[in-house]
């Protein structure tokens, strides 16, 4: 009995799958039987070579910025597979703002602050001046 199509595949696609590791990651390691079964394992979760190439450049970019140890890209490491897929989709989350848009024209300075009226001024002064002096009476004079 032959096995189904999509199976007689899996020797070949383990192969390059761990090659594009070795070569992602300047390593030079063997394919053994129990990196066969990680790397078959791998791709029956339904992860694929691109999934692997971007979670390894984002541990890559937190190893160099001192947030994820080296040993995070040990093969047995990366293979877990629970472990991989929240690197993955961590690797996808967009952790910053979207920038903002430019000023239509160059220089443009930000807008002024709303006028206070005098009285208003006059009040802020007061409530300025007395916390000034309740902190002058709580700390120890020099």
């Amino acid at each position: 009995m032959n096995p189904p199509p999509e199976t007689q595949n899996w020797p070949r696609k383990v192969a390059e799958i761990h090659h594009l590791y070795c070569d992602l990651t300047g390593q030079k390691l063997t394919l053994r039987f129990d990196r066969e079964r990680l790397w078959h394992e791998f791709l029956r979760a339904g992860f694929s070579a691109e999934d692997l190439r971007r979670v390894v450049a984002y541990l890559q970019k937190e190893i160099r910025k001192e947030r994820r140890n080296i040993g995070a890209l040990k093969l047995s490491n990366l293979l877990q597979l629970d472990r991989f897929e929240e690197d993955l989709h961590i690797s996808r989350v967009r952790l910053s703002l979207p920038p903002r848009p430019a000023a239509t024209s160059c220089g443009a300075q930000p807008p002024s602050p709303l006028p206070i009226d005098p009285a208003q001024r006059a009040e802020l002064s007061a409530k300025l001046r007395r916390f000034r002096e309740q902190l002058a009476r709580r700390l120890p004079s020099p």
